[in-house]
């Protein structure tokens, strides 16, 4: 068994109180004074229709089960991506993955959602005795280079999972906004998980807080991410799911269950360095992704004009630039055994 094994000794992991900056520490109004920045087959072939990409107020969406997945697939998306596996990275440790699986051993992994396939492609590299990693995507994004043990294929994890040999681990992260049952898509990662073998979710949940009382009602950053929450609920693929992973895991059948919290602040506020690379990196992706998460959510499910958008955009870029909020939301990781 991996040295990965003590850290799923405890069954919770609270979220732990972050320290502040002192450097920081400044108030709202001395800043703003002083501021002056502004069902197919599955393993679907790469067919021309796969990829005939589709543009939404200038950003390129996927083209397979159009519409199924309401955010970007272009370079800048892709960029946003790789930063947010930097920063999941940073907040575990260093580790990709937290279960304690055998990775002497030449297992089967399942990269569900696998993006820009960097988490498959890391693995890979990292333990080269592990025999197959095969990572899933809607979009078709992923490198022609990649190890020789890794795998990329177009699928839509939410139709149905062909038969086939079980995994020893099952990964999946950053889900949220793209899943319509979660349940079922648990159901159907214990259905294939071996016997012994591991799942691990890891998932925002993307309900902001402080912990100073520093966050309030009329901060247009904690407003953007409510509309987010209510757009992506209106489309019945909610953003609020990292609390209720390990709900879904005992209800699929899993055992052995165990689960970490780990806060991430959105900006360079905290005292602790690592948690202040981790703040710059959150508000970095978020900046970048502003654009991504509301070009298609806000327009067609919220109903606003692109001008509106555009507009309220730049009062949240406004927002993130003031120094004495100190916001973070939680980043949560579910293990599960199959026993």
């Amino acid at each position: 068994m991996s040295d990965r094994s003590s850290l799923l000794d405890l069954e919770e992991f609270p979220v732990h109180h972050v320290l502040v900056d002192p450097d920081d520490a400044i108030s709202d109004s001395m800043d703003d004074e002083g501021d002056s920045s502004d069902t197919a087959s599955y393993a679907t072939s790469l067919s021309s229709s796969v990829l005939d990409y589709k543009w939404v107020n200038g950003r390129r969406f996927h083209a397979y089960k159009e519409g199924s997945y309401k955010f970007p697939n272009d370079e800048r998306e892709q960029s946003r991506l790789d930063m947010i596996h930097c920063m999941f990275k940073l907040a575990m440790g260093g580790r990709l993955f937290l279960a304690p699986i055998a990775v002497e051993q030449p297992l089967r992994v399942l990269d569900i959602g696998t993006g820009t396939g960097v988490w498959a492609i890391e693995v890979g590299d990292e333990y080269p005795n592990i025999k197959m990693i095969l990572g899933n995507d809607l979009s078709p994004i992923q490198p022609d280079l990649v190890p020789p043990n890794v795998i990329f294929e177009v699928d839509d994890v939410e139709t149905d999972w062909p038969p086939r040999e079980p995994f020893d681990l099952i990964h999946s992260r950053y889900m949220c906004g793209s899943i319509q049952d979660w349940p079922r898509l648990l159901g159907r990662a214990y259905e294939q998980t071996r016997v012994g073998g591991w799942v691990e979710f890891q998932e925002f949940h993307l309900v902001n807080y402080s912990q100073d009382g520093t966050l309030d009602e009329h901060n247009n950053i904690n407003k953007f991410y409510e509309l987010l929450r209510e757009a992506c609920d209106r489309m019945g693929r909610p953003v609020t799911i990292g609390g209720k992973l390990r709900e879904y895991a005992a209800q699929a059948g899993f055992s052995n269950i165990h689960h970490r919290v780990f806060p991430l602040p959105l900006g360079t506020w905290p005292k602790d360095r690592r948690m202040k690379e981790i703040g710059a990196l959150n508000m970095l992706q978020f900046l970048e992704g502003l654009e991504a998460f509301s070009v298609a959510t806000f327009t067609h499910v919220l109903g606003w004009s692109l001008e509106a958008v555009q507009l309220f955009l730049a009062d949240v870029r406004k927002d993130a630039m003031r120094k004495g909020v100190h916001m973070m939301h939680n980043f949560h990781v579910v293990c599960a055994q199959r026993l």
